[in-house]
């Protein structure tokens, strides 16, 4: 039985509740006042018992990760009556936010969301749980993964707590490799990828039929690969943009050149919520393509009989690659009740409790929030079993820091249209790049 933690501040609520009702009136000595005819004292009415809190918890998960989110949510109810989570799911994050703004301006938030904006915190939007968390002898924030937790904190505060952890890594078909005398270390490096992938991929009439790699839509991909490459976003004092740089023009001119001039690579863009990724996904297990680049949360939709994991990969003569390794954290809307904060606060630390972040990560791929996680005896013997699951964990401990984008989106706005320039419109990167360099300047040059 998983042991459960009370927030605080909704057993404080319980406590005063059940005094009250069994307290009796000050000053009151004299019992026989109101006694029976044996003497006795008068029966009193048993307290009312106290309905659940009921909350509810948006997220932005699909497939295999949704079905699963739902059996943490039915564990939770099952396991305690204090709360009563009721998961609501989105198409995926981008909606979740987008509906959360409309529900935060219309009063109706929900008390929980897999969703975190620092600039949103830094509005009020999002409440501090700093009291919580202090006042919760159970929380050990020294356990966290150090880098995930202080991804939740703006001026000192806890704004966010972290759910589990991700990183995009490299998913293969073993048949693929092997049928062209190929194996991992054939991929250690971006450029001997391409030639793996150039190697693999077959053409009939001019059309490619099988693709040696399937890159993810968006600027996300691209941006790893800049990274380990030395390239930045921002000049060290915070003042320029640099997504113009050598190392963003030289990566970025890559990818459009293996999509839309070599075809060795492709992607899948646009459609509803994850109905691109999933499409990318199938490609690789349908035998359509020889592998992808995912997330680390992808592992539970993958058969592992057929593909295997690796990092991804670095540059010639830069080293290993530094993607990025990131939190997807929860936070409270501000202006819910107290005794609704103190309910989302007890199902999110339970989610992140050893135990459940541990069979989180063997379900999902996603990485673990805790460090006692290694230690739990089911993560240790699926691990055993199942090295992929180990692959984001080796990739993490070298990658970079998402970036925190201080115009409050609009350079991440601007990557974003110029990634679609390159992947989808074959916009020369140069020319892609520098119109995004110059939109997000003028933004950041708004906050001076």
């Amino acid at each position: 039985m998983v042991k459960m933690k009370q927030g605080l501040a909704l057993s404080m609520v319980l406590s005063f509740t059940v005094l009250a009702a069994c307290g009796q009136t000050s000053g009151s000595t004299n019992v026989g006042t109101n006694a029976g005819t044996n003497g006795g004292a008068a029966p009193t009415e048993a307290p009312t018992p106290k309905e659940p809190v009921t909350i509810e918890f948006w997220y932005g998960l699909g497939g295999k990760l949704g079905d699963t989110m739902k059996e943490k949510i039915e564990l939770f109810n099952s396991l305690q009556q204090d709360v009563i989570v009721k998961g609501i799911a989105q198409a995926d994050y981008t909606e979740t936010e987008q509906k959360l703004q409309a529900a935060i301006a219309a009063k109706q938030a929900p008390a929980a969301v897999l969703s975190s904006n620092m600039n949103w915190a830094g509005k009020g939007l999002f409440a501090d749980m700093s009291d919580l968390i202090a006042a919760d002898d159970s929380f050990h924030s020294e356990d966290f993964v150090q880098t995930f937790l202080e991804q939740g904190q703006l001026d000192g505060k806890q704004y966010f707590l972290p759910m589990y952890g991700t990183t995009q890594i490299m998913y293969y078909r073993k048949d693929a490799l092997e049928k062209n005398g190929l194996t991992p270390e054939n991929f250690k490096t971006w450029e001997a990828l391409a030639a793996s992938a150039a190697k693999m991929t077959t053409k009939e009439g001019g059309k490619t039929t099988f693709f040696g790699w399937e890159p993810m839509w968006g600027k996300d991909n691209m941006m790893d690969a800049v990274f380990s490459k030395g390239g930045s976003v921002l000049s060290e004092d915070g003042k320029t943009v640099t997504i113009d740089s050598p190392e963003w023009i030289e990566t970025w001119e890559a990818f459009r050149k293996w999509i839309h001039e070599d075809k060795i690579m492709s992607i899948h863009s646009g459609g509803q919520g994850w109905e691109y990724w999933y499409k990318t996904i199938d490609d690789v297990m349908k035998g359509q393509a020889a592998g992808y680049t995912g997330s680390s949360g992808d592992q539970g939709d993958l058969d592992f009989n057929i593909v295997a994991a690796m990092e991804q990969p670095g540059w010639e003569g830069v080293g290993a690659g530094k993607p990025v390794a990131s939190a997807i954290m929860a936070g409270i809307p501000a202006g819910v009740s107290d005794e609704q904060k103190a309910a989302a606060y007890q199902w999110l630390t339970f989610f992140s409790q050893p135990e459940n972040t541990a069979s989180w990560s063997i379900s999902t791929g996603y990485i673990a929030v805790r460090s006692s996680a290694l230690e739990d005896e089911s993560y240790k013997a699926f691990s055993e079993q199942n090295p992929q699951i180990k692959i984001p964990l080796m990739q993490a401990a070298h990658a970079s820091a998402p970036f925190q984008d201080p115009t409050g989106g609009k350079i991440n706005d601007a990557l974003t249209i110029a990634a679609d320039k390159v992947q989808i419109a074959n916009v020369p990167a140069e020319q892609a790049l520098k119109e995004a360099q110059a939109t997000a300047q003028k933004e950041l040059d708004r906050l001076k």
